[in-house]
């Protein structure tokens, strides 16, 4: 056995399946349990709700593109939830936020981005596109 494996634990026989790699595992190898990464729904909303973000607002005076908005609310929601930001000199004497990876965030970090975006969008006037609108209290409620 030398690749990775993984099991999504939704199951009694992907528990069994699991279980039987980690006795079957040579020495050396490693086992994680972890919760699942954002789901690919969430990720479509999210990048969804950037694209209609940098459509319509601007921050401070400037346009800015959806990869912009995203270190913006990734930042901002990092703030609001305790994380804090973590400001460093860069390279060229930039500063540089060293924020937190939104494809490491688990479903439930995922959920609350997206609520962050929800709020700060209806305060800031902002009208969600069909795909951001659609289907989103289902998937709020199966991650909350």
């Amino acid at each position: 056995m030398s690749e990775r494996q993984t099991f999504k634990l939704v199951h009694a026989t992907a528990r069994q399946l699991a279980s039987r790699a980690v006795i079957n595992a040579p020495d050396g190898f490693v086992c994680k349990i972890e919760p699942a990464t954002r789901s690919i729904d969430q990720n479509a909303k999210l990048h969804a709700m950037f694209a209609d973000v940098a459509h319509q607002s601007t921050l401070h005076g400037r346009k800015l593109t959806a990869d912009q908005w995203k270190v913006i609310f990734i930042s901002g929601h990092a703030v609001a939830t305790g994380l804090g930001a973590d400001l460093l000199p860069g390279i060229e004497g930039e500063f540089v936020n060293i924020r937190e990876s939104s494809a490491r965030m688990d479903m439930k970090r995922m959920a609350s981005l997206i609520e962050y975006m929800l709020a700060w969008g209806a305060d800031n006037g902002i009208s969600w596109s069909e795909s951001v609108a659609q289907g989103y209290d289902e998937l709020a409620k199966e991650f909350a």
